[in-house]
């Protein structure tokens, strides 16, 4: 059995009747033209059993440490029924993307069952063109946005005709484990549990001289310094069994100053979601970027920003602040030890919805961008990560979920999340059905009921929007007001956007 991280179990911790914590992906895929009667449920599960032994997520299942003293574990699950997975449904003619849509939202707004390994896969049918969608729903405990990617990228084919390299071989089949008993995990789990004092005394030390560092403090660096001097040689070895030190210069971001304007995104959500999406030009994006001398994702945030501002205005809910955006931030370096787990800290940077002149939102985009990113650098993520290492589960949960409930309440320091997410370049198949769009689904929790994630695929770009059904209802005219901006953009920068 592989134990959660603290990072890994805390998308447990903060579930609740209302908020959940699995992310999902909506894949658009064309039936192959030359095979009349195509299934694509048949196809798309054979395509998944037949490469289960190299896909660890979808096998394993959570154990939970009994009294709730540790942080769970994963196991296999022995009873793995892919037939519960792989699940087949339909919109009715003529199969719009707002019936999708409405679909998707319903499916996303039910939790996954904790009996079972955390996924499920929704065949799509009912759309024109000779064209249907998978649904794919995964927790977050599970994958982050990277090894999520990675494990896309292992479900699918790099050509029309398959991957035949994919199949098990002789020495590959997966035999699963045998459940262990309730004294058997608390016994591993007290192993654990004796040498967590000591590690978090490690990491504070260390965090401790990082932020005096960030600080210029000498007298923390020093501090610090000592403390860390004195827990080396043997002790230090002791305190560090079983646990890799983490290299330098991995970062993290903390949470800005003050609170975020309020907006009607920003209140308690409910049980309910809405998703809407829509896509752009890729080459259009790096046309602006070019003229006005920015990033790829300075022009993703302005387009947001310009969205959001439009949007607002409409509703009287403009604030006279800039909104604050939370951008999550990859930290694998593609040397873990166990690739399946999170890697992801976060920036906090401004997005200026309070700015008229589309060339100045891009400008200040760039310039809270870079400042958030300097701030990022000063303390590493890892330290702050490891920290959810060493609360009790119990403790932690409740205390998760309360902040989660009062941030619903009263003001929060962030008003939504903002992720782009570079995708693929080249095709991508499955049983033969061409990937024409990925459309990125992810979740809201109290006190941040809009979510806006963008992924790159081939020449496009796929905008995917999720938030609580009952705060914005009318989630496509914000998409809509998102996607149209880069039209604005380009038309300030002498760049000519087709629609």
């Amino acid at each position: 059995m592989k134990q959660l991280t603290g990072l890994d179990a805390t998308f447990l911790y903060m579930e609740t009747a209302t908020q959940f914590g699995h992310v999902s992906g909506l894949s658009i895929y064309r039936r192959p033209p030359d095979e009349p009667g195509y299934d694509p449920l048949t196809r798309w599960r054979d395509e998944i059993e037949r490469r289960l032994h190299r896909l660890e997520p979808l096998r394993r299942r959570v154990r939970d440490v009994p009294f709730r003293l540790d942080h769970p574990y994963w196991e296999d699950d022995a009873d793995f029924d892919i037939e519960y997975h792989v699940r087949h449904t339909a919109v009715a003619p003529p199969g719009g993307d707002h019936q999708l849509g409405e679909l998707v939202a319903r499916i996303i707004g039910r939790p996954l069952d904790r009996r079972r390994p955390l996924w499920e896969s929704y065949v799509i049918e009912g759309l024109p063109d000779d064209r249907f969608a998978i649904l794919t729903k995964i927790h977050h405990a599970t994958v982050d946005g990277a090894s999520g990617a990675e494990l896309l990228s292992m479900m699918l084919d790099d050509s029309r005709d398959g991957d035949a390299s994919q199949d098990a071989g002789p020495d590959e089949t997966s035999i699963p484990e045998s459940s262990r008993s309730n004294p058997a995990v608390l016994v591993t789990a007290a192993v654990g549990l004796v040498r967590k004092p000591g590690r978090a005394l490690v990491l504070g030390a260390r965090t401790a001289r990082e932020v005096g560092r960030a600080t210029r403090n000498p007298v923390m660096v020093a501090a610090a310094n000592q403390l860390r001097s004195n827990l080396r040689g043997p002790l230090g070895a002791v305190l560090n069994v079983g646990r890799e030190r983490s290299p330098e210069g991995q970062v993290a971001g903390p949470l800005p100053r003050g609170m975020a304007p309020p907006t009607p995104f920003n209140q308690t959500i409910t049980a309910h979601r809405r998703f809407a999406f829509r896509s752009t030009s890729l080459a259009a994006v790096k046309q602006v970027k070019n003229a006005m001398a920015a990033t790829v994702n300075d022009v993703v945030m302005a387009m947001c920003a310009g969205g959001l501002r439009r949007w607002l205005d409409d509703h009287d809910a403009l604030p006279d602040k800039a909104l604050v955006a939370m951008v999550p931030v990859s930290i694998r370096t593609g040397e873990e030890a166990e690739r399946w787990t999170n890697r992801v800290s976060a920036i906090f940077a401004s997005l200026p919805t309070d700015e008229a002149d589309p060339l100045e939102r891009v400008r200040r985009v760039h310039e809270a961008m870079m400042g958030a990113k300097g701030i990022f650098d000063a303390v590493p993520a890892e330290s702050l990560t490891d920290f959810t290492q060493f609360a009790p589960p119990a403790v932690f949960s409740q205390a998760m979920r309360t902040a989660l409930r009062l941030t619903g309440r009263f003001s929060s320091p962030v008003n939504l999340v903002v992720s782009n997410v570079p995708g693929p370049r080249e095709p991508l198949y499955t049983a033969g059905a061409e990937l024409e769009h990925y459309y990125p689904v992810s979740t809201v929790v109290d006190g941040q009921g809009l979510n806006i994630t963008v992924q790159s695929y081939r020449d496009t770009l796929d905008v995917g929007l999720v938030a609580c059904r009952e705060l914005v209802p009318d989630l496509w005219d914000m998409v809509d007001a998102i996607v149209e901006e880069l039209a604005v953009l380009g038309g300030a920068a002498g760049v000519e956007v087709t629609p």
